[in-house]
C-alpha cells in the first residue's frame, strides 16, 4: 500500500447556493488535492477532525484514497463499483435479458449517490450511459473493442467511488435512495421505476451482506425512507370500446408498408389478450383453427360458420435489446410470463380474429421458421415498427384531441381492453385469469375499474337496502 505523511489539511470551505448550503473538507497527501463535500456542518467539523487527529499521531495517510490508514478499507470492504460489477456478475446467467438491463439500470442510478467529489469529474449523462452500456454489462466490461474515453470514464468512477461499508451511514443511503427515485433532469421518477430499483438495491444489499459479509445487516428496512406508492389498477382512459378497437384495427391496415403486416398481431391482443411479446412470436404450432369445409354448390373449400380457434402458447420475445440477450437480438426468447418453462396455456380465438389470422396467412404466409409475423425483410418484428405503426394508426383513427389523450396509447392498452371485455361479460374471473396468464388477485385488483355496471348495481342494491 502507497502512503505519505506529508499531509496538509485546510478549513472547511462553505459554498451558500439559492437552494442548498454545502461544506467542503480539502486536504493534501503528497502531491494530490482531496475534497470532501457534505450537507451538514456537524458532519463536515466531524470528518475533518478525524483527519486532523490521524495526522497529529503520525498515521500514515493512502495515496490511493487521500485517507488515514485507520479509516481506510477493512480487508472484507470494496468500492461500490467493484460490488455492483460482481452483482452484476453474479445475476447475469440465471437473469431473463429484461432484467439484465433493470438491474444496470437500477445500479447506475444508485452509483450517483456513492461517488466521491473529485477533480476531473466526467460529465453526469457520459458516467451514466458508461456505466449503463459497459460496466453494468458483463458481456460487454472486458470487450477489447470498448472506447478509450469509456474506458477512462470507467477508470476515473472506479477510483472514485465509496465503499460498499459507507452504505451504513443513513445520510450515505438516504443519498442513494434519493437518486433512484430523480431523472437525470432532476425530475421525479415514476413509482413503478422506484419501486423497481428499490427492489434491486435492496437485493444487492442481502448479496453483500449473506454472501460476500461486506455489511452486518441490510440498511434499507431501517432508514425512514419511503417509496412511492404504486398503482396497478388499470386507467380506465386508456381502455377501448368494442367499436374503437374495430376502428383502431382498420386504421392499422391503413398504415403504408408494415400495417397490413400486423394488423392480425395488433388484433391478437384485442381478441385474446395476448401479451404483444407473446403475439409477435406466434408461430404456426401455436395455432389451432378449424379445417376449411367444402361446399359442393360452389366447389370450393369455405370457413366453418363456427370458426374458433385455439392459441396453444409456451414462448414470448420481450424486447430487451441486442446488448443484453445471449443471441445477440433484440427480443429475448423465454417462457410464458409466471409460468413454469415448458408449460402451455390455451388462449380461445374468437371468429372475428380466427377470419384475420386465416386472411394475414393468405397474404404473407409462413416464415420458415414457421413464425406467423415478420418483419418488411423477413426478420422478427422490431419494435421500432411495431411501434411507429401504432402511433400511426392512432392518428388515423382518432381526432387530434383524443389522440392526444390516454386512450389506447400503447398496444398494451389493447390487452386491458380485450380483458375488461371479458369480465365485463360475465365470463368467471378464474376462467379469464387461466386465458390471461394472471392469478385471480391481480387480474381483480389491475381490472376492478373496469368493469362497467358494477357501479350502478351497487347503487341499486343499496337504495333497495335502505328502502328508496
Amino acid at each position: 500500500m502507497d502512503t505519505t505523511y506529508d499531509v496538509k489539511i485546510w478549513s472547511i470551505r462553505v459554498y451558500r447556493g439559492a437552494k442548498v448550503t454545502t461544506y467542503t473538507v480539502r486536504w493534501k497527501t503528497g502531491n494530490s488535492v482531496w475534497p470532501m463535500t457534505f450537507t451538514h456542518r456537524g458532519q463536515a467539523d466531524s470528518f475533518r477532525s478525524d483527519l486532523v487527529s490521524a495526522a497529529r499521531k503520525g498515521e500514515a495517510f493512502r495515496l490511493s484514497d487521500g485517507l488515514p490508514v485507520s479509516m481506510g478499507r477493512s480487508d472484507n470492504d470494496m468500492s461500490w463499483y467493484e460490488f455492483a460489477c460482481s452483482y452484476v456478475d453474479m445475476k447475469w446467467k440465471s437473469a431473463a435479458a429484461t432484467y439484465r438491463r433493470s438491474i444496470a439500470e437500477a445500479l447506475v442510478t444508485a452509483t450517483a449517490g456513492m461517488l466521491k467529489s473529485a477533480r476531473g469529474k466526467p460529465d453526469d449523462r457520459v458516467i451514466r450511459s458508461a456505466l449503463l452500456r459497459w460496466a453494468f454489462n458483463t458481456q460487454r466490461r472486458n470487450d477489447p473493442e470498448m472506447p478509450q474515453q469509456v474506458a477512462e470514464v470507467l477508470r476515473w468512477v472506479e477510483r472514485n467511488t465509496k465503499p460498499v461499508s459507507a452504505l451504513a451511514d443513513p445520510q450515505v443511503l438516504r443519498c442513494v435512495l434519493n437518486d433512484i427515485a430523480s431523472r437525470l433532469d432532476g425530475k421525479a421518477a415514476s413509482a413503478t421505476v422506484v419501486n423497481r430499483k428499490r427492489a434491486v438495491l435492496s437485493n444487492a444489499m442481502e448479496y453483500a451482506v449473506l454472501e460476500l459479509k461486506l455489511l452486518e445487516k441490510n440498511p434499507i428496512p431501517a432508514l425512514k425512507w419511503r417509496a412511492p406508492k404504486v398503482t396497478h389498477v388499470v386507467d380506465r382512459r386508456t381502455v377501448v370500446n368494442p367499436v374503437q378497437g374495430r376502428t383502431l384495427l382498420n386504421a392499422v391496415a391503413e398504415v403504408r408498408w408494415s400495417g397490413r403486416r400486423l394488423q392480425a398481431c395488433y388484433a391478437c391482443s384485442y381478441y385474446a389478450g395476448l401479451r404483444p411479446e407473446e403475439a409477435v412470436n406466434l408461430r404456426e404450432h401455436n395455432l389451432a383453427l378449424k379445417p376449411l369445409v367444402w361446399n359442393a354448390a360452389t366447389q370450393s373449400w369455405e370457413r366453418p360458420e363456427d370458426d374458433w380457434g385455439e392459441f396453444l402458447l409456451e414462448r414470448a420475445t420481450p424486447h430487451a435489446g441486442k446488448e443484453w440477450t445471449d443471441t445477440g437480438r433484440d427480443r429475448d426468447e423465454r417462457g410464458l410470463k409466471h409460468r413454469p418453462v415448458g408449460e402451455v396455456r390455451r388462449v380461445p380465438i374468437p371468429p372475428p380474429l380466427s377470419g384475420m389470422l386465416r386472411d394475414h396467412i393468405d397474404a404473407f404466409g409462413i416464415g420458415p421458421d414457421g413464425r406467423l409475423f415478420r418483419g418488411e425483410r423477413g426478420e422478427e418484428v422490431p419494435v421500432i415498427t411495431y411501434l411507429r405503426v401504432w402511433h400511426r394508426a392512432r392518428a388515423l383513427a382518432f381526432t387530434p384531441e383524443v389522440a392526444a389523450g390516454p386512450l389506447a396509447r400503447r398496444p398494451y392498452h389493447l390487452r386491458h381492453a380485450a380483458l375488461s371485455t371479458m369480465l365485463n361479460a360475465g365470463i368467471p374471473a378464474t376462467q379469464v385469469a387461466e386465458w390471461a396468464g394472471n392469478s385471480v388477485d391481480v387480474l381483480l385488483a389491475v381490472y376492478a375499474q373496469c368493469m362497467d355496471g358494477q357501479y350502478q348495481q351497487d347503487l341499486n342494491r343499496m337504495g333497495k337496502a335502505f328502502g328508496c
